[in-house]
């Protein structure tokens, strides 16, 4: 399938969510960290959470971490006048090394309100393009070609167990039937089409879309989410100055309940939020997204 055009960064626009509680969270370490210490931030995406921690902490450093050439492009227009302050290197967090110790791990593993709004990345239902979804756009298999490439039985697993979607085999076999009798779909909408198809009409206009977890689930699968987010929970403690923090931002249970499962059981870590930060009403009702932000705290132990 042809991948229509990669649109301008100038269009990659990044809401930092929970940016107060983050900024607070950095506050609470000890002075001597926050004076002159190094963040990354793994996902730095369009620069929001970066922009705001520079701001309110003149003597600290970034290095940021993207695998999206258009969210590092953005990012470095956005983040440009704070110099030599910020680093910014084009790789997945979870292929990254650190050769010397942070004050903080920062990782919003959220999709990007452009990466879902822009057609051409293929993430989105709603607005026709290419049935693409990778991250990064210039590696890996799409959506389609993983959907032509899996068996039914494969693709329905695969959407059961990364979306948690019941009708998973209905649709694996629709899908598969119609990429057999007519070939490759010629976007995003033709494939929500057909999965949408698949759900009673009752609940084709509920207030889940009836693509939702399947396109979840094409695009975890697609861009490696949890074995990349299984790997940075692995390295990023050792990343870790003792007193240092790691954040993680999930956005569905299969990310909170690994994040909340290596923070409990990671015997470098002490859980400093024994419940998620959410957004608050106020920010939910300015961002939306940010309803289903989850936002989990721990800091590194002093292991003798």
């Amino acid at each position: 399938m042809k991948e229509g055009p990669i649109s301008s960064s100038s269009n990659f626009h990044h809401v930092p969510i929970m940016g107060k509680e983050i900024i607070q969270s950095l506050k609470e370490l000890p002075s001597e960290l926050t004076k002159q210490g190094l963040i990354i931030d793994a996902t730095i995406g369009g620069g929001g959470h970066s922009a705001q921690i520079l701001e309110n902490f003149p003597g600290i450093k970034i290095i940021g971490l993207d695998q999206d050439p258009l969210a590092r492009e953005a990012a470095s227009k956005r983040l440009i006048q704070f110099g030599k302050r910020i680093e910014i290197i084009s790789t997945n967090f979870a292929d990254f090394s650190l050769n010397e110790q942070a004050i903080c791990v920062l990782a919003d593993l959220g999709v990007s309100s452009h990466q879902l709004d822009e057609p051409s990345r293929g993430f989105s239902f709603r607005l026709d393009g290419p049935v693409d979804m990778r991250m990064n756009p210039e590696k890996g298999l799409s959506a389609a070609e993983l959907i032509d490439t899996l068996s039914e039985k494969d693709l329905a697993d695969l959407i059961y167990n990364l979306g948690e979607e019941k009708r998973s085999r209905r649709i694996a076999s629709k899908i598969k039937n119609d990429l057999a009798e007519n070939g490759a779909y010629s976007g995003t909408q033709a494939l929500s089409y057909a999965i949408a198809g698949c759900f009673p009409p009752k609940q084709r206009h509920g207030r889940i879309h009836p693509s939702t977890r399947t396109f979840q689930a094409l695009r975890i699968a697609v861009n490696n989410e949890l074995e990349s987010l299984d790997s940075l929970l692995e390295k990023a403690p050792n990343w870790l100055l003792e007193n240092g923090i790691l954040m993680v931002m999930s956005f569905h249970s299969l990310e909170d309940r690994r994040v909340k499962s290596s923070f409990k059981t990671d015997n470098r870590l002490k859980v400093l939020s024994k419940k998620p930060l959410r957004a608050s009403p106020q920010e939910i009702e300015l961002n939306p997204r940010s309803k289903s932000a989850k936002l989990r705290i721990s800091a590194k132990k002093y292991l003798k």
